[in-house]
């Protein structure tokens, strides 16, 4: 089954779908550094590299998927205006109107097959307007539900809403089932060796000396332990001017190692964002405890249920330190997207 990937990032939601006899033909990603990272590691795939509201590259994408016969599309719309991360309160970030060009491209290539991926919040704005334009007389069977990526084959918690759609002339797309099992940090990357803030380790990407962490807060960090926020903490807690910092519980807070981490953000190197703190190897003997850092790469990559050696041929630099943890942080994770493609290939 050829496929069109849509907002493809860098492309780690396609990582597993060769395995599944799904090839992407067509993907377009609006940012050149993204654009340029899938072209090297995907040369085969036709990349369409603009922003898909410019109807010159709308046009581009759908003459493309046409011409390559595409049945099926992956449509992953940035999310920000709908996260529950976004802080600043602005649903009328135009990001949020992306779905419609979605849409449009649904239109004019009619895929047997669709299936489109974001943030639960997106829900009241994003489902009517699917439903609107591609159910009933729009030719599609529609089924939406959130899932949790921590229980298809992902070690992180990730709820996202997912929309299959059906064409009407073919057998309609279910969800996949939820068998209650995850996969905890340890069983990933328990076997990584311990390191603080600033260190290497002979392990490629596993090293935190382009990721810069305030000592200060490494400090508050190693006096918290597994699945704790350092704000808890009855002495070395996050403070300024003398003063507690007031902020969420999930700032400053280790991940536990019998868990699957918590949602893997954008943010991902801040020990005082959400739930980003690497879970302690050992306590020292002065009562402190180990790994007062964020994930290093390496752990991300892992956590993201990505292959051992998905970095093996990249260069660890400070740009790619940024880079990647960006990318990591937006990513659809691939054995999520697996997990659901899985049950359409087998019906």
């Amino acid at each position: 089954m050829k496929a069109l990937s849509l907002f493809t990032n860098v492309g780690l939601g396609e990582t597993y779908l060769p395995a599944l006899d799904v090839e992407v033909v067509v993907a377009n990603e609006m940012l050149p550094d993204r654009a340029r990272f899938y072209s090297l590691r995907n040369p085969d795939v036709e990349m369409v590299v603009g922003d898909i509201t410019d109807i010159e590259v709308k046009q581009d994408i759908i003459r493309r998927s046409l011409a390559e016969g595409v049945e099926l599309i992956i449509a992953t719309p940035p999310c920000q205006g709908f996260s529950a991360a976004n802080t600043t309160g602005d649903k009328d970030d135009e990001r949020n109107n992306l779905i419609n060009d979605v849409v449009d491209v649904v239109k004019a290539t009619k895929p047997a097959f669709v299936l489109i991926e974001n943030v639960r919040g997106s829900a009241k704005n994003v489902l009517p307007i699917i439903f609107e334009e591609l159910g009933g007389r729009g030719g599609y069977v529609i089924r939406e539900k959130v899932l949790d990526a921590a229980y298809y084959g992902t070690p992180h918690h990730r709820a996202r809403l997912i929309i299959l759609l059906s064409r009407n002339d073919k057998e309609v797309w279910e969800h996949p089932p939820n068998d209650g099992k995850t996969i905890s940090c340890r069983q990933v990357i328990g076997h990584l060796p311990s390191l603080e803030a600033g260190e290497s380790t002979p392990l490629h990407f596993h090293s935190l000396e382009h990721k810069r962490t305030p000592a200060r807060h490494s400090k508050w960090l190693s006096y918290t332990p597994e699945g704790k926020s350092a704000l808890h903490n009855k002495v070395h807690y996050p403070e300024k001017d003398g003063r507690r910092i007031r902020a969420f519980g999930s700032s400053y807070a280790r991940n536990w190692w019998d868990k699957p981490a918590f949602t893997i953000t954008m943010t991902n190197g801040s020990l005082s964002s959400s739930h980003n703190c690497c879970p302690p190897h050992f306590q020292n003997k002065d009562g402190t405890w180990s790994d007062a850092r964020p994930f290093t790469i390496k752990e991300l990559t892992l956590l993201c249920g990505l292959p051992e050696n998905w970095l093996d041929e990249i260069e660890h630099t400070p740009k790619t330190e940024k880079f990647l943890r960006e990318v990591i942080g937006e990513c659809f994770p691939p054995m999520f997207c697996y997990e659901i493609v899985k049950v359409l290939m087998d019906e």
